[in-house]
C-alpha cells in the first residue's frame, strides 16, 4: 500500500486532501501539527511521501522538512502553501522539498503531483541502471544500485529528486541540457508546476557538490538555455 503523510492543521483542508488521496488509491496518515507529523514518521517507517503545510503553529512545515532530510530517510516531500510569494516556494525547495502546491488546488492537480513524485521515488530502486551499476566522473562516483553519490570517497546526501537530476547530468557529460529537457526527464511531461523548480534543484545540488558554489565548475550554466555537466 502506498502510504502518504498529510500534515495540515485546518481540518477541512486536511479532510479534502485525505479524501482525494484515498480515492486515488493511497493510504493516508494524518497530522495536525509538526510535532505530530515527526512522531508519526517514526511510528510509520513505510511512509514514502509527505504533504507538508507551511503555515503551522509551533514546528512549521519548513522545519519538518529539514528534520526529515536530516534523518536521511528517502521520503518524497511536497509543500502546501497558501502564500504566493516566490520566497516561500524557494525556501521550501531549498530546505529539501521536492515540489510545492499552492492553495487553492484542484483534486486533479494534487493527485497528479503526488502520482508524479511517487513514480520518481518508486520503491527506492532504479528501473534502468547501467550494466556496471555505476557512473564515474572523477572525483564523483554515482552508484545506481543504491542511489548514492560520493565525492573523493565521501558520501554526499541527496534527495531522490537531486539524485535523479545528478544521474541525468552525469549520463550526458559535456552536453547542454535545456531546462525543459531536465524538467521532462526528471519531473515528467505531465508535470503541472513551473520550470523554475529545475533552477532551485540545481542550486541545491551545487551547494552539495561544488568546491565553491558561487563559481561552479561541475554543473555549469548554459546562459539562456540550461545546464551542463563538465566531466
Amino acid at each position: 500500500m502506498r502510504k502518504v503523510l498529510v500534515l495540515e492543521d485546518e481540518d477541512s483542508i486536511r479532510s479534502f486532501v485525505v479524501l482525494n488521496l484515498q480515492r486515488a488509491g493511497y493510504q493516508t496518515v494524518e497530522a495536525a501539527s509538526g510535532e505530530d507529523a515527526l512522531e508519526l514518521m517514526k511510528q510509520n517507517p513505510d511512509i514514502r511521501l509527505t504533504l507538508l503545510d507551511v503555515m503551522l503553529p509551533g514546528i512549521d512545515g519548513f522545519e519538518v522538512c529539514r528534520r526529515i532530510r536530516a534523518s536521511g530517510k528517502k521520503v518524497g516531500i511536497i509543500m502546501l502553501t497558501a502564500r504566493s510569494q516566490e520566497m516561500d516556494k524557494v525556501t521550501g525547495l531549498m530546505t529539501g522539498a521536492d515540489d510545492y502546491v499552492t492553495k487553492p488546488f484542484s483534486p486533479a492537480e494534487l493527485t497528479a503531483r503526488v502520482d508524479a513524485l511517487y513514480r520518481r521515488i518508486g520503491d527506492g530502486t532504479d528501473t534502468t541502471p547501467p550494466r556496471s551499476g555505476e557512473l564515474s566522473s572523477p572525483p564523483f562516483r554515482l552508484n545506481t544500485r543504491n542511489r548514492t553519490l560520493e565525492k573523493n570517497g565521501q558520501r554526499i546526501k541527496l534527495t531522490q529528486v537531486e539524485y535523479t537530476v545528478m544521474k541525468l547530468l552525469m549520463e550526458n557529460p559535456g552536453k547542454a541540457l535545456s531546462r525543459e529537457e531536465i524538467l521532462e526527464a526528471v519531473w515528467g511531461r505531465d508535470y503541472y508546476g513551473e520550470v523554475k523548480i529545475v533552477d532551485v534543484n540545481i542550486r541545491r545540488l551545487r551547494l552539495k557538490v561544488e568546491d565553491d558554489p558561487t563559481t561552479p565548475t561541475y554543473i555549469t550554466t548554459v546562459w539562456g538555455y540550461g545546464y551542463k555537466w563538465e566531466a
